[in-house]
């Protein structure tokens, strides 16, 4: 599955431009932690864009979020890792995170609402605005958008990452792509 193949079948099932953003973020950390982690940026990349794919059709049933993308991905012909990490990125499926890219796509998904939390709440509204140590304010701060998940975020430990170099490299790959 080529990128633009991978993008229009989200389109094609994710109407909301919140959720497509989102997923255009994922996908552009996912990117940068593929590069700064010697690992395949295509593969992870793709897997970043389509995590929600099934987020609309699941109305809010956070215990089938993932099961229903993961076999919306294997009808598709997604690759089977793709599928697995997809499944795997939402706890309350209880599977596994074995590979890399599972334990990146769980991290990767709260980091991008972390930083979009914090372009928000910027002035500006400018990605251009925020830095690494707003981010980790805002990481710091228990009381900053309380329904992103932290634990998620400093599974980065997983991947050899410490919480701020996490944030540098996903803040820099939304700057470069956002």
């Amino acid at each position: 599955m080529d990128r633009e193949k991978a993008f229009e079948a989200l389109k094609l099932r994710v109407e909301s431009q919140d959720i497509i953003l989102h997923s255009l973020a994922v996908e552009a950390i996912m990117r940068a932690l593929a590069r700064h982690l010697h690992e395949d940026v295509e593969l992870w990349g793709i897997t970043g864009l389509v995590h929600d794919i099934d987020l609309e059709r699941v109305n809010g049933d956070m215990e089938t979020h993932g099961m229903l993308g993961g076999d919306i991905l294997e009808t598709l012909d997604f690759d089977q890792t793709i599928a697995y990490a997809v499944r795997a990125h939402n706890p309350a499926n209880s599977i596994a995170r074995r590979r890399r890219l599972d334990k990146a796509l769980y991290c990767a998904s709260p980091m991008a609402k972390l930083i979009m939390a914090c372009v928000e709440s910027s002035p500006e509204k400018s990605i251009d605005s925020v830095d690494t140590k707003k981010v980790m304010s805002c990481y710091d701060d228990p009381h900053f958008a309380t329904d992103i998940k932290r634990d998620r975020i400093a599974s980065c430990s997983e991947l050899d990452l410490s919480v701020e170099d996490f944030a540098e490299i996903s803040l820099k790959a939304l700057k470069e792509t956002l």
